[in-house]
């Protein structure tokens, strides 16, 4: 059994940044990571992917973003920034170790995984609360002839060029696949169940996040009221390209439903000029045919479900399970931290970006545990 002062488990964004700021503190921690490299979520993430932020509102603490990568960064331009600040740290994490379960004993936390045990009085997770795929299930799903790929699995458009391809959802990862698709020649059409609230990606050259810090200080439903005349100019009706509005805006759907709302980086634009083509819900599917429960028939090759991933807390195990079971970090930031000595790192949907209050969160959570020791 392995002893340390804090462990972190996972070495990706919430990971490394904890780690550069116990390091500050000089208190002393180890750092697990199931794969054999840093950030492995980004660099499994489908090749056009960008980050939907500012690079200025993007960094982690103490190391901001060189100045010749673009505001919005690449997938590979994050990738090889998480590579730097690892060297630059000199954090050194203990690949190709899994957590298998966790379990409070006394006074510690024990971390069994797949080579050794670890025994911690603070135990940070950065696991993400969406490490499980959501898994597809359409009726007559398994007479489709062509592929059936979740979002997680798809890579690139160039692999489907010339097919007609459905995207399942409108999230972040749904629209950017489908622009993906186009650009890459496939013809992409999106099954749309639910209503959406759609926001510009950039406000008269300000980033929306920028907008979104200061808009956060307000009540969500004053904050949206305040806002909704402006994305009606920058967005417009989406009623008219197919989709429903949500009955409240995105402000509202982040705090009270800890749900994203789509930041437009060219979808609308796509849909309007009929590049992207809007369905509605699925009913069944019958060999190449998907049928819709709105009496419409299309064929396609192939479907993407961007349907999005489950929360799984089931690695806490033993005498204190009952406690985790039903954890939920949802309706609260950091309803659970430092309870016991245990935090989340890049749990919470925010208003004002993932990875910013990913780097706050690190910050706060290594000054209480320095306060604690």
């Amino acid at each position: 059994m392995k002893e340390t002062t804090t462990l972190i488990i996972g070495a990706s964004i919430s990971g490394l940044a904890c780690a550069a700021t116990l390091k500050k503190k000089n208190i002393e921690f180890l750092l697990i990571e199931k794969s054999a490299q840093v950030a492995t979520p980004w660099r499994n993430h489908y090749e056009r992917l960008h980050l939907h932020t500012s690079k200025h509102f993007s960094n982690l603490p103490y190391k901001k973003f060189d100045g010749s990568i673009p505001k919005y960064p690449s997938r590979q331009q994050l990738v090889a920034y998480l590579e730097d600040y690892q060297k630059t740290f000199d954090i050194h994490p203990i690949f190709n170790t899994e957590a298998i379960s966790v379990y409070r004993q006394n006074e510690y936390w024990i971390t069994e995984t797949n080579n050794e045990i670890y025994k911690s009085r603070f135990l940070i997770m950065c696991t993400g609360p969406y490490g499980t795929p959501r898994k597809v299930s359409i009726k007559g799903m398994e007479t489709f002839p062509g592929k059936i790929l979740h979002s997680s699995e798809y890579k690139t458009g160039k692999d489907f060029s010339g097919e007609r391809v459905l995207v399942i959802g409108f999230g972040n990862s749904a629209c950017e696949i489908a622009i993906d698709l186009v650009e890459q020649g496939a013809i992409p059409f999106m099954s749309v169940r639910s209503a959406v609230n759609v926001i510009p990606k950039e406000v008269f050259g300000i980033s929306v996040l920028q907008l979104s810090i200061y808009m956060s200080k307000l009540p969500p439903r004053f904050a949206d009221a305040i806002n909704a005349p402006l994305i009606r100019l920058l967005v417009g009706n989406i009623n008219k390209s197919g989709l429903r509005k949500k009955p409240y805006g995105p402000f509202v759907e982040i705090n009270n439903y800890q749900s994203v709302p789509l930041i437009d980086i060219g979808t609308i634009s796509h849909i309007k000029k009929g590049n992207i083509k809007i369905l509605g819900e699925i009913d069944h599917i019958t060999n190449e045919s998907v049928y819709f429960k709105n009496g419409t028939v299309q064929e396609f090759g192939a479907i993407v479900a961007g349907i999005g991933y489950d929360k799984n807390f089931s690695i806490f195990k033993g005498v204190d399970d009952a406690r985790f079971k039903d954890l939920d970090l949802s309706t609260r930031k950091q309803q659970y931290f430092g309870k016991e000595g245990l935090y989340f790192c890049g749990f919470w949907i925010s208003p004002t970006g993932a990875i910013r209050e990913i780097s706050l969160d690190a910050q706060k959570i290594a000054g209480d545990i320095a306060g604690k020791l």
